[in-house]
């Protein structure tokens, strides 16, 4: 239980940072300061839901489709969150799509690397070495 709860705290705040970095790359894609949170759990949520969901029909329909699974996740997820939110709003074709590789890259740079920031005691406490101490 302690294990999906990290997961799911680790998901949330790299989704928040791919959606953050896209809002402040690219000119058509809004990201509302009110409704941030909300947004940022519907996408979560729909990753969570539709990763499984996607996996499933592209083994069976598009084989093809199989490696590219979590940019096809991370689109539906932008697509599901803009219908039923106001906190995203992504204009235009090219926007769409580079949305979708930025929101999903730095999702992953997120997913690889805050682990080992905020877990940092917990993985030394488990390897059985000190935690090393903040650089200066």
């Amino acid at each position: 239980m302690i294990r999906l709860l990290a997961r799911t705290v680790v998901e949330l705040i790299a989704n928040a940072i791919g959606l953050l970095v896209a809002a402040w790359l690219l000119p058509g894609f809004s990201l509302s300061v009110t409704s941030f949170i909300v947004a940022v759990a519907i996408f979560t949520a729909a990753r969570f839901i539709l990763a499984p969901l996607v996996f499933k029909l592209s083994f069976k329909y598009a084989r093809a489709l199989t490696g590219g699974i979590a940019l096809v996740t991370t689109f539906v997820g932008l697509l599901v969150t803009t219908w039923l939110t106001d906190g995203i709003v992504i204009s235009g074709a090219a926007t769409w799509v580079i949305a979708t590789l930025l929101v999903w890259l730095f999702g992953v740079l997120a997913m690889l690397l805050l682990p080992l920031v905020i877990f940092k005691k917990a993985l030394a406490a488990r390897s059985g070495t000190p935690p090393m101490p903040p650089m200066r």
